[in-house]
């Protein structure tokens, strides 16, 4: 199976089909965002909009498994596949391992668990504004709900594809240390939706712009897929050169947040606080700026979609 397996089909709806249950907000409001670059101000508006940011998650989770027969069963099926051909390609045939002592299979599965959430996050939200040109050029609403609510709904499923997970932690229970370090996956979570959303924010901005990113995208995920400890340890480069490595966790949050979460959930280890540190500046900068920059284009968007 090919990586990009792990990418899910562009839903050809978009999240809001008809402008009736969407209200302007007060004139006001409206008017204050317009006119102003703060964040604050913009977060403000994004919560006086919490519940039409709920429906849409939600209806894009409806519109997502919309005439499957198995539905959110997608979710856990998708990972558990990929470990199960990875695992017998690169185990078995390879000879590829984990960290020592750890099982190949819960091994990939943290790995593929992780990045799938991040995959389809973004193969999701990077084209949702175009998606839903329709509904950005006749009604009002803060933009970013659309991108946002591709994100959580991929959130959920990484959610509901981790109960697969625990039920690896308890097949292989005398080869998982279980301690006070697997409350580190908390903040790790914290980290990894605030990378994904910054660069969702980013990225779909840019599309509006730049048609091409759309399609560019599947490509650069699946080359980030491999440049990625999913299927392989992060060790490995550490073995290689400690300077190689050193930049390899610093310029790939995604690297610190997959081997993190093994480190913590499986080998009962406290992770590496300096990548840690590194990469939730990295994520939180990049959502600042992000954030701004989506917010600073979105008068432009009716006009470009």
């Amino acid at each position: 199976m090919s990586a990009t397996a792990i990418e899910k089909e562009i839903p050809s709806e978009p999240l809001l089909t008809t402008p009736s249950p969407i209200e302007s907000p007060e004139p006001e409001l409206r008017n204050s965002v317009e006119w102003s670059d703060s964040i604050v101000s913009h977060l403000k508006e994004l919560a006086h909009h919490w519940e039409l940011l709920q429906l849409t998650t939600q209806r894009e989770l409806k519109i997502r498994y919309k005439q499957t027969a198995l539905g959110a069963v997608w979710a856990v099926l998708q990972p558990l596949s990929l470990m199960l051909v990875f695992g017998i390609f690169f185990s078995y045939f390879a000879g590829m391992k984990g960290d020592t002592g750890m099982p190949y299979a819960l091994f990939s599965y943290t790995g593929l668990l992780s990045w799938t959430f991040f995959s389809t996050a973004l193969s999701f939200a990077i084209p949702s504004l175009i998606t839903n040109s329709y509904v950005i050029t006749k009604i009002y609403f803060p933009r970013e709900i659309v991108p946002l609510s591709c994100v959580l709904a991929a959130f959920v499923d990484f959610l509901i594809a981790a109960v697969i997970f625990v039920g690896l932690l308890l097949f292989y229970h005398d080869q998982v240390t279980i301690n006070f370090n697997v409350l580190w996956v908390v903040p790790l979570m914290i980290i990894q939706l605030c990378f994904t959303i910054g660069v969702s924010f980013f990225l779909s901005a840019f599309t509006v712009l730049y048609r091409d990113v759309r399609y560019a995208m599947p490509l650069v995920i699946q080359v980030w897929m491999f440049a990625t400890p999913i299927l392989y340890s992060a060790s490995k480069v550490k073995e290689k050169s400690e300077v190689l490595y050193t930049a390899y966790m610093t310029l790939n949050p995604m690297a610190v947040i997959i081997d993190s979460y093994r480190k913590c959930i499986i080998q009962g280890l406290t992770p590496d606080l300096k990548f840690i540190g590194i990469a939730a500046v990295i994520s939180i900068l990049l959502l600042l700026a992000s954030y701004k920059y989506f917010k600073h284009l979105e008068r432009e968007f009716a006009d470009l979609v």
